[in-house]
Parts: structure tokens; C-alpha cells; sequence
């Protein structure tokens, strides 16, 4: 027996002894998180982060719904389902190896045992029963494997569900910035139009020159350019609102194309400590069970190194009239223990306890990578909305000006002390300014959500 394999049946043993079952146990791994959160938001509040049906805080209906209907009968959390069910399954096949087994079996034969000979009956009936006896654990270690891959399926499932419910949001904003914006569009085509019609009417009257005319009718047809992506934008973000719902693309066209406001701001978002994402976050259990499945599974593999002792038993009756079978005459039984070590298997069993090693050591490095994952996106997320709560008010003050600015030129115009150019600067502006402050409502709201997903929430933890 070389250095290392002896090593390994040393280590195996010590853990026999001292904990019954072979291989390493469980600690979740020690990872560096901060006391608090570098960033701040205006909405960012402390206190835990339970945000699990975090959409009704912006009291809007049709999000509400939509989000409730997605989580519902969206195809990635109806496979996610499945999936849970099949690692729960898989759970119960392992728990049926530390319960005794039992095999009934039963013939009838006809035929002859010699050319020369008459043919005859052969009536068979018997049990067989077989218990492999978990001395060393490593059953039960599959059994600690088999639990925590099913948990790692469960948050797995949570991990679908908080994806899930953040791109329905997404997608509704869009919906609702892109019914802003075409608004804001037709309402500034209006205006336009109004102002080339009178341009054309002091044309004719000589208060005008071509030039002027021409640049209103530019003016005009630009501004009514910017409508048809918009239409396109809606209409795109309709049919991804469907299929997230598992419906046909065209199914929300008559519920969503009547035009709605952006849903206002939460008022507040309790954002919690760092030290919450490895409770809160599924995706962080996830890895976390995946590690531990891995881990456990060390034991199985150690546990080859031992010998498996298991209890058989059999009782089988034999005769050649079927109503006399079960007599006490025709009963043949057996029992015993049984016992199987193996002795040499060309190092495959140390190689495969290095296998199960390496896999939970990569498990390791995927936890530890996504806690700090996790960190980056809160941050950003609150950064993120910080910043976008000042240009969003930069912005707002803007239309203010914007719109006095047109006041202004419009009137100097008419009055001969300014020329054309200026009203159409102060037009374009204005629009300019509406649309990025639409843009700038959706791009705050859409942080909002990003920041309930970085904590995350939409997934209230207790499984299915």
C-alpha cells in the first residue's frame, strides 16, 4: 500500500470514528461581506430586506396581475418545478437503499430432464430479502447529498422566480415609457403642425419667407419620424409580456395597447445588511446546497474504501403438484450476513475521492463568486438609482425652462425681434427634454427593480 493510500484509509477510519459516517462534514464557508452598503438611494431604507412580492409597492393593478399570472404559468418556472420534483425523487430513491429490500419470485415449468423420461411439472415460489447495513455512513452521506441537491432545485426555482418577476416589470415599463413617449410625440406633432400652418398663412400674406416654411415643414416631419419605432418598441414589449406569461405573442395586444402611466416610485426600499443576501438570495442557497451536496459526497466516495456488510435471507418452495407447494416439505430457506471488501481496484477508488474533492472545491469558488456577484449588484443598483433621482430632476427642470423658452421665441418671433430659427431650436428642445425625462422616469423605476432582484426579492423562501 503506497504513502498516500494509506493516508487516505487513515483519514477515512478517524472520521469513522469520530463522527459514524466517513468524509468531511458541512460548514458553510466563511466569506468576507461588509458591515453596511457603500452607496446610498433616496428610496434605500434600513431594516430587513423582506421584499418577496416587492411589484405592489408600486401600486399599479395591471403589474400586479401580470407578475402574479407570470409566476404562475411561465414556462422557466413551470421547468424549474419539474426539476424539483425530479431532485425530490431522486431524494426518495436514496432513502429506499438504507431500508431492507424483499423479491418475490414464482415459476412453472413443464418439460422432461432426459429424452427417455416423462414429462413433469416444476412449481416455484420464494422470498428474497437483502439489507446492506450502513456501517460506515456512506449511504447516509448520499442521503445528505440527495437533501441538499433538492434544496439547491428549490432555490433554484426561487432563482427563476425573481428573474421572472423583474422582466415582466422590465417589460411593462417598457410598455407604459413607450405610450409616454409616442404622447409626448403626438403632442409636440400637433403643436409643430399648428405652427407650420400659421408659418404657411404668413407666407401668403408676405410675413414670411420660403425658408422659414420649409424649416417648419422639416420640423414637422422629423418629429413625426420618431413615432412609428415607438409603436414598434410597444409593440415588442407587448409580445415579450406574452410569452413570459407562456401565452401566444399577439394575447396582451387589447389588454395592454390602451395607453397607461409609468408606475410612481415605492416610496421606500428596506435594503437590509450584506450579511441578508446569503439568506435572502437564491441564487446564494443555491450554490451554498451545491456545495454541500458536493462536499457529503466526499463520504460516499471514501466509503468504498470499507467493506459492505449487508443481511440476506431466502425462503423458496419447490414441488411438482401446485396445491401441495407451500407444504413444510417443500420449503428450502437460508440466512446470514454477507460481507464485500475490495482489496484492490487499480487506485479508481482514491482517484475518485480526488474527483469528488475537486468538485467541491469548485462548488466553493462558485459560492464565494456569486456572494460577491450578489454585493456588485446591490451596489450598482443603488448607485444606479442615486444618480438617475438627480438627472431626473436635472431633466424636469429642463421641460420647465425649455417650455418658457419656447413661450419666449414664439412671441419675439411674431413680433419681428427674433427669426424663425429660434422658435424651431427652442421646439426641438422642448421635445427633447420631454422625451429623456420619460426615458429618465422608466430608466429610475427600471432601477427600482433591479435593486428588488439584487436583494432577492420575489421569492418568499418557502419553496414547493
Amino acid at each position: 500500500m503506497n504513502k498516500r493510500l494509506h493516508l487516505s484509509w487513515v483519514a477515512a477510519t478517524s472520521a469513522l470514528l469520530l463522527g459514524g459516517c466517513v468524509g468531511p462534514n458541512y460548514h458553510r464557508p466563511a466569506v468576507d461581506l461588509p458591515s453596511g452598503w457603500k452607496e446610498t438611494a433616496p428610496v434605500a431604507t434600513a431594516g430587513p430586506a423582506n421584499a418577496a412580492l416587492w411589484w405592489r409597492n408600486f401600486q399599479d393593478a395591471e403589474l400586479t396581475s401580470l407578475v402574479e399570472r407570470g409566476l404562475q404559468d411561465n414556462l422557466d418556472v413551470q421547468l424549474a418545478e419539474a426539476r424539483l420534483r425530479q431532485a425530490r425523487a431522486a431524494r426518495g430513491v436514496v432513502i429506499g437503499g438504507l431500508l431492507p429490500g424483499l423479491t418475490a419470485s414464482g415459476s412453472a415449468l413443464r418439460g422432461v430432464a432426459k429424452p427417455d423420461a416423462a414429462t413433469a411439472n416444476t412449481f416455484q415460489a420464494g422470498l428474497d430479502a437483502i439489507w446492506e447495513l450502513d456501517i460506515f455512513g456512506g449511504t447516509r452521506r448520499n442521503l445528505e447529498s440527495a437533501n441538499a441537491a433538492a434544496e439547491a432545485a428549490r432555490a433554484n426555482l426561487g432563482d427563476v422566480q425573481v428573474t421572472l418577476a423583474a422582466e415582466v416589470a422590465l417589460d411593462y415599463l417598457q410598455v407604459r415609457s413607450s405610450q409616454e413617449q409616442i404622447a409626448i410625440a403626438q403632442e409636440n406633432l400637433s403643436a409643430q403642425q399648428h405652427t407650420a400652418g400659421l408659418i404657411h398663412q404668413r407666407l401668403t400674406a408676405g410675413f414670411s419667407s420660403a425658408l422659414d416654411a420649409a424649416n417648419a415643414d422639416a420640423q414637422v416631419a422629423t418629429t413625426a419620424s420618431t413615432i412609428p419605432p415607438l409603436k414598434t418598441s410597444l409593440q415588442q414589449a407587448i409580445h415579450a409580456l406574452s410569452v413570459l406569461l407562456g401565452h401566444p405573442p399577439a394575447d396582451l395586444v387589447d389588454e395592454l395597447l390602451p395607453p397607461g402611466a409609468i408606475p410612481p416610485m415605492p416610496p421606500a426600499v428596506p435594503v437590509g445588511l450584506p450579511s441578508d443576501l446569503l439568506r435572502r438570495r437564491p441564487d446564494i442557497r443555491a450554490a451554498e446546497a451545491q456545495l454541500h451536496a458536493t462536499t457529503a459526497q466526499i463520504g460516499v466516495a471514501v466509503a468504498d474504501f470499507f467493506p459492505q456488510f449487508s443481511l440476506t435471507g431466502t425462503a423458496n418452495y419447490q414441488s411438482n403438484v401446485l396445491r401441495s407447494l407451500f407444504a413444510a416439505d417443500n420449503l428450502a430457506w437460508s440466512a446470514g450476513p454477507g460481507v464485500t471488501w475490495p482489496i484492490f481496484q487499480g487506485g479508481s477508488i482514491l482517484a475518485n475521492v480526488r474527483v469528488q474533492q475537486a468538485l467541491r472545491d469548485q462548488a466553493g469558488v462558485t459560492y464565494r463568486k456569486t456572494v460577491l456577484v450578489a454585493l456588485e449588484e446591490v451596489e450598482d443598483a443603488l448607485v444606479a438609482l442615486d444618480n438617475e433621482e438627480d438627472h431626473r430632476k436635472a431633466l424636469a427642470e429642463a421641460v420647465v425652462q425649455n417650455r418658457h423658452a419656447l413661450e419666449l421665441s414664439t412671441s419675439l418671433y411674431t413680433q419681428g425681434q427674433a427669426d424663425f430659427l429660434t422658435v424651431l431650436v427652442a421646439e426641438g428642445s422642448l421635445y427633447a427634454s420631454q422625451t429623456a425625462l420619460a426615458q429618465s422616469r422608466q430608466a429610475a423605476a427600471a432601477d427600482i427593480v433591479a435593486l428588488y432582484k439584487a436583494l432577492g426579492g420575489g421569492w418568499d423562501g418557502d419553496g414547493k
